[in-house]
């Protein structure tokens, strides 16, 4: 009994310096999952990202970092490597079933921390445009023009284009307009450039254009292009302000706008001779 006891107390002063080192480790990683969570949720709540989210995601880099730490706490003592190839043969297996989540949800960390849109953005998002009312792991939420609610999946999102309409503070507007072959292109492009000027939101810079571009079987065809500020006035508005002016400047002015006309000839037939 004495001898046995004796060979532990050996080995126990042996694994001293395992066990501190393994007592550092794990304190050091602890703290170090406590610092970079409160980091990370820092950051994410400085960007309004939403609350649920940021704080699931920094308790992710919490215990992340502590797992870690916990497992090379253990490594002095024993190999855990078997042991960790039968959680990463266990993951694989969960990760296959739950692809479409987790690729959801690794979708959702890259916009909460990217964050190419906003909560009440006015934005196009996988074919939809609308304004985003909700910005989740999974999902993301947008009310569409025409008043519906699509949720969206975050991987849908983030795999196509998107077009941030809120923070395109300028933007502009292409407006196409017919005239008659008898009016002047020159008089026309002259009162079409004063009108647009007066549209709420107008910018002299970049330069309006007014462009001719095609003879149409009844008319000239030509489009205007002008630019907004769209905080003062949204480019719908402006577009609509800008065809108003231009209709009243032609009809104040006599410039006619052509109708469609087509021409249909007949050929008599000959009088049969008695």
């Amino acid at each position: 009994m004495q001898l046995y006891f004796s060979r532990l107390a050996i080995g126990f002063m042996a694994a001293i310096p395992d066990i501190l080192i393994a007592l550092l480790i794990l304190a050091g990683s602890y703290y170090a999952g406590v610092w970079l969570g409160r980091l990370l949720q820092r950051v994410l709540e400085r960007k309004n990202a939403e609350a649920g989210a940021t704080q699931l995601l920094s308790r992710i880099v919490k215990w992340t970092i502590i797992t870690v730490g916990v497992i090379a706490a253990l490594q002095r003592f024993f190999n855990v490597t078997a042991f960790l190839a039968g959680l990463g043969i266990i993951g694989f297996s969960v990760g296959f079933a739950l692809q479409n989540i987790l690729q959801n949800f690794a979708s959702g960390i890259i916009l909460l921390i990217q964050q190419p849109f906003r909560v009440g953005d006015d934005a196009g998002l996988a074919g939809y445009d609308g304004t985003v009312l909700k910005i989740g792991l999974r999902t993301t939420e947008i009310k569409t023009l025409n008043g519906l609610l699509v949720f969206l999946p975050n991987a849908d999102v983030l795999s196509q284009p998107i077009i941030n309409y809120t923070r395109a503070n300028r933007r502009r507007v292409d407006l196409p307009v017919s005239i008659s072959y008898e009016a002047d292109p020159e008089y026309v492009r002259g009162m079409i450039l004063a009108e647009i000027r007066s549209v709420p939101g107008y910018m002299d810079m970049p330069a309006p254009q007014v462009l001719f571009h095609t003879f149409s079987a009844s008319s000239i065809d030509l489009t205007v292009f002008f630019w907004v500020d769209t905080t003062i006035r949204p480019h719908t508005v402006a577009k609509d302000a800008a065809l108003t002016r231009i209709q009243q400047a032609f009809r104040k002015n006599s410039v006619e706008v052509p109708y469609p006309v087509q021409v249909v000839r007949t050929k008599k037939s000959p009088r049969s001779k008695k």
